[in-house]
């Protein structure tokens, strides 16, 4: 057994996180340059040092777990989402469920609050966050945001739904009644059920082949019989309907 595999088992050992399901060489790499800058020649040594180092443990959970996000990315698909797909929610639905799957520090699931508020009172939106990174969530809920993260966000859904405070802008406080912000492991704890609307975009693309078809077979489980699934722009489903599901539009499938 190499050391890193060795790492790699007594990381899940330790947090639950199951490395071995990520792909080898992309996570080897990243986790090699980060042991390397902290001053560690070997895995075993770089092991021993997180066991003993809280702030060194959430560096690397932080590595692990990829935090890239804004409001908004890749706005056409968010326009497909509100023209398309939450209308017809709307139609059939007095309230809607919804699930931020791997949401990072929040700017997704604020920003699915703020579209299904063009269509539902806050009180008629229950919305769940999810993310295996503490961090990150502490962070969500805060709801503070830098220029850079709202640059797609229109000017008339800053001023309503934000409050600019010096260079950072504050999602309304009202907003955040909508969501719950949990810990959630996607490869090992329980799903949701009769979710209306799943959204897991830009994370699958870091599992391997075996982990995405067990992850896709539980999304497909816990949407409703009408729910949709919304991916992300390099995670296109090849085989929709090998999990029950089919193309509604680029990057969203239906529950058959």
């Amino acid at each position: 057994m190499t050391d890193y595999q060795t790492f790699i088992g007594q990381i899940y050992k330790k947090t639950g996180l199951d490395l071995s399901l990520y792909k080898e060489v992309q996570m080897k790499r990243r986790l090699t340059s980060l042991r390397n800058k902290r001053g560690y020649d070997s895995f075993n040594s770089y092991y021993k040092a997180i066991s003993n180092d809280q702030q060194l443990l959430q560096e690397f959970l932080d590595k692990v777990t990829i935090n890239v996000s804004e409001f908004f990315r890749n706005p056409a698909r968010w326009r497909v989402l509100e023209d398309k797909i939450v209308p017809k929610f709307k139609e059939t639905k007095r309230k809607i469920k919804i699930w931020s799957a791997a949401c990072s520090t929040g700017e997704e699931p604020y920003t699915l609050a703020i579209i299904a508020n063009q269509f539902w009172n806050l009180t008629d939106i229950e919305i769940l966050a999810t993310d295996i990174d503490p961090n990150v969530l502490a962070r969500a809920k805060q709801g503070i945001y830098n220029d850079r993260a709202l640059q797609e966000v229109p000017e008339d859904i800053k001023k309503k739904y934000f409050h600019q405070e010096g260079d950072t802008y504050k999602i309304n406080e009202q907003m955040k009644q909508a969501i719950t912000f949990k810990e959630h492991n996607l490869l090992a704890d329980p799903y949701p059920s009769n979710v209306d609307l799943i959204v897991c975009r830009n994370v699958l693309i870091y599992f391997t082949e075996e982990a995405k078809n067990t992850i896709y077979h539980k999304f497909s489980d816990a949407l409703s019989n009408d729910g949709v699934f919304f991916v992300g722009s390099t995670e296109q489903i090849f085989s929709p309907d090998e999990y029950g599901l089919e193309v509604l539009d680029t990057f969203f499938y239906g529950k058959i």
